[in-house]
């Protein structure tokens, strides 16, 4: 009788090659997002302290914002020692020096830009990769020049949207005023 096994290396190989080939046809999911709005988010209990942040008046004309005046103000933010907090702080509550996470950072940023003039600015929350455990928040602004990526947490400028890779700045929800966006992919709005 002849007794005939299965290596085990080849069937390692073949999960390893499998899993590679599930985890490229992924790549391509993570495109470029577009908002799509809706009438509430998730979040939008948690964001009742800093709502009149979002929603305040705008104090200058549009326009006078440049990307070095963002980049100073991110780089004061990025100065602050991180920490997270379970409820989301105002941005006077951040400006004051105490320890702060991605959510005060960016909510403080976006009251500097927003009572400035700045349009086309929205509050993102997602997630920073693919594989993170946690949501992270960040600023998108839409300029003539491009979009850029604000995140005082990790970045000490405003960076294009287009030199990040397409697995970072997984957009799920957004909010810009008064407005709440859902976040969703570009290629599933052109199938549909």
């Amino acid at each position: 009788m002849i007794f005939v096994s299965i290596n085990p290396f080849a069937l390692k190989r073949f999960f390893l090659f499998f899993l590679v080939a599930i985890g490229f046809s992924c790549l391509s999911c993570f495109g470029q997002s577009i908002f799509l709005g809706v009438k509430a988010t998730p979040y939008d209990k948690q964001m009742a302290r800093i709502r009149p942040s979002l929603t305040s008046e705008v104090k200058s004309k549009p326009g006078d914002i440049s990307l070095g005046m963002v980049d100073l103000w991110m780089g004061r933010l990025r100065s602050i020692p991180y920490g997270f907090s379970r409820q989301w702080k105002t941005p006077t509550e951040t400006q004051s020096g105490e320890a702060a996470d991605c959510k005060a950072k960016s909510v403080a940023l976006y009251e500097m830009m927003h009572s400035r003039g700045a349009t086309n600015l929205r509050l993102v929350i997602g997630r920073r990769y693919v594989t993170s455990r946690t949501t992270h928040a960040w600023l998108q602004w839409d300029t003539a020049d491009g979009s850029y990526v604000l995140d005082p947490t990790l970045n000490w400028r405003a960076v294009p949207i287009n030199e990040f890779r397409r697995d970072s700045y997984i957009a799920y929800y957004a909010y810009e005023g008064a407005k709440r966006f859902r976040a969703t992919e570009v290629a599933l709005v052109a199938q549909n």
